[in-house]
């Protein structure tokens, strides 16, 4: 792997806390992502299935994690399956773990070739009652493709039809919302690696120059710095298109006058940071566009306050749309009339500030968690308000990424420039 991992007491750490939610006589089991085809023989870089890295650190395609922690052999509580190597493979595809490795990641002392699993995973199920399965349970999910999780479902309950099923990603969820130390770390060197590539552009921006060149000049820096590059795909946004909540084509030149929204983080051992800055092609802001940048500042330096535990964030999400209001208010953008008739569904604001303020983050850009829940100290949350103003061909949105700590807050970006005059300063020396 490109990444230095964390030791294995995360795994063996983020393990416990799963098989202390599991009821008794119950094996769970957990398998990794597909290698996933594109055109002929080609391939997509293969990217591993985070519930399955958070419990072993085994980035690997192939591999089976099984947990059955009340069974009478304590060799047999934890078993790690994964992929025999050869001198073929070794030549075509280049070096893949041996046992001692994987022991050595994942703090599993039971490693086994995958050839093995059918029947070892036999004897474990015979002697339980219950089996869980996981699944990509994310309320975003798209899941027009079946993966490794789904067909080992459909094979596990023709096989064993008699035995109760139970859904691992509920607790997988709970447990991988609150961050430890060593993930924070990992999201921290995200998001200092995100920093360069932002102070890296802020020199290289300048009318003339295309979108693709500038997320050339990220990549470069992400990966230069051990990152396998984009934590998601980069907007690199212009102009009118600043106003495209996901525009990701990256094609345009920067004329002078513009907003540039960037979008772009990177990622670290598979953990992302989510960065968003918008910054003026010419080096400097016009008045108007110097007004709309102070306006979400100022909402985005309220929200970060009002992130605390205890606060549920689809209330949140409400309460910042309402400063939002006022700062579009005093924009000239809505007025009093357009506040008094509007939807109370569909509020004025959101012609201008439509989606929400903030996310979970982590293994996942939109990781996972519960939106309805009260927040708990050790989440991770970015915090991203944004005007957009179509009919201006004028859109600005802030973003930075929070720990939700017990007495404060602690910002991950907070080396990033964001202040109006700290970024003028940077794009004219």
């Amino acid at each position: 792997m490109r990444y230095t991992p964390p030791t294995n007491d995360l795994y063996i750490s983020n393990r416990a806390k799963l098989t202390q939610a599991m009821v008794a006589d119950a094996v769970a089991v957990f398998n990794s992502n597909d290698i996933m085809p594109t055109n002929a023989d080609g391939v997509m870089p293969f990217r591993q299935n985070n519930d399955l890295l958070y419990l072993t650190g085994i980035d690997q395609e192939e591999t089976i994690l099984v947990l059955r922690p009340d069974f009478p052999d304590p060799t047999q509580r934890e078993i790690l399956f994964i992929r025999e190597t050869n001198e073929l493979i070794a030549v075509w595809e280049g070096h893949k773990l041996t046992k001692d490795e994987a022991r050595t990641i994942s703090g599993i002392q039971n490693v086994q070739w995958l050839s093995s699993f059918e029947q070892m995973f036999s004897g474990l199920v015979v002697a339980s009652q219950h089996i869980y399965l996981n699944a990509n349970e994310h309320t975003r999910a798209m899941l027009d493709v079946e993966i490794r999780d789904d067909r080992f479902s459909k094979w596990c309950r023709a096989k064993y039809p008699n035995h109760h099923y139970q859904r691992a990603a509920p607790i997988m969820q709970r447990i991988r919302t609150m961050k430890s130390k060593d993930e924070i770390d990992q999201l921290q060197t995200a998001c200092d690696i995100t920093n360069d590539g932002f102070r890296r552009i802020l020199k290289f921006v300048k009318p003339g120059v295309t979108e693709y060149e500038i997320e050339a000049e990220f990549i470069h820096e992400f990966v230069r710095q051990k990152s396998r590059g984009f934590a998601y795909p980069p907007i690199v946004a212009s102009g009118a298109d600043s106003c495209i909540l996901h525009y990701i084509e990256n094609k345009k030149r920067c004329e002078a006058g513009d907003i540039l929204l960037l979008d772009v983080a990177a990622e670290y051992a598979n953990y992302n940071a989510d960065m968003t800055r918008s910054i003026p092609v010419s080096g400097r802001f016009s008045p108007r566009q110097k007004a709309v940048y102070e306006a979400v500042l100022r909402v985005k330096k309220q929200a970060t306050e009002m992130l605390r535990p205890g606060v549920v964030i689809t209330d949140y999400n409400k309460e910042v749309g309402l400063i939002m209001e006022q700062e579009l208010v005093g924009l000239g953008l809505i007025d009093q009339t357009d506040i008094k008739n509007q939807d109370p569904h569909h509020p004025a604001y959101k012609r201008y500030f439509m989606h929400g303020t903030s996310h979970f983050l982590g293994l996942d850009v939109h990781d996972v968690g519960d939106f309805y829940a009260p927040i708990q100290e050790g989440t991770v949350l970015t915090v991203e308000p944004g005007i957009y103003i179509p009919e201006e061909k004028l859109g600005i949105r802030l973003e930075d990424n929070v720990v939700i700590g017990k007495e404060e807050n602690f910002n991950l970006m907070r080396d990033i420039p964001l202040e109006l005059e700290e970024i003028e300063t940077l794009m004219n020396e």
